[in-house]
């Protein structure tokens, strides 16, 4: 018997090292609403979370995910499922605070205790200056065809004029 809790203590340590480090940052986490009611154990939700990007001052993104409930969920052991939503806009001036490269990861979290993972990746559309971010998650063995992508023009704020997307890549 201990040597079954003690097997499975393991292979928690060793999937937590296996997912990877952390977030940089974590979400905003704005508001929720409940899908499916549960009686005794928490609902399923949408939740609308909102970052910004680490690397573009001004650029700020707000996505939504469903989260499980029930004692799957409460416990951490539910796999929730691929569908999220995007979409970011220019909230200030923008301002590059350092190379980019295209199909930079901005946020990436675990969505299972193992195989899955959300990711947010930005790119550049030099010809329109125009940055461009998508969200899709993934797994270990067969990703995820489910994704949503979100645009955010360049634009001047105030007096100073619009950085250009394309001086800024690698």
């Amino acid at each position: 018997m201990w040597f079954r809790s003690l097997t499975y203590v393991g292979f928690l340590a060793l999937a937590s090292a296996a997912a990877g480090p952390a977030a940089a940052q974590e979400p905003d986490r704005i508001f929720d609403k409940s899908t499916v009611w549960r009686p005794l154990t928490p609902n399923d939700k949408l939740v609308v979370y909102g970052i910004d990007d680490p690397a573009v001052a001004g650029v700020a993104c707000w996505y939504t995910q469903p989260e499980k409930g029930g004692i799957k969920g409460t416990l951490g052991l539910a796999e929730d499922v691929s569908d999220i939503s995007l979409a970011c806009r220019q909230t200030g001036p923008v301002a590059f605070k350092g190379k980019l490269a295209q199909g930079e990861v901005v946020f990436s979290e675990r969505r299972s205790l193992i195989f899955k993972s959300m990711q947010i990746v930005r790119g550049c559309d030099a010809q329109r200056n125009t940055l461009i971010y998508m969200v899709y998650s993934d797994k270990v063995i067969q990703g995820s065809p489910k994704n949503s992508t979100s645009a955010v023009p360049i634009a001047p704020w105030g007096t100073q004029p619009a950085p250009r997307c394309a001086e800024a890549m690698k």
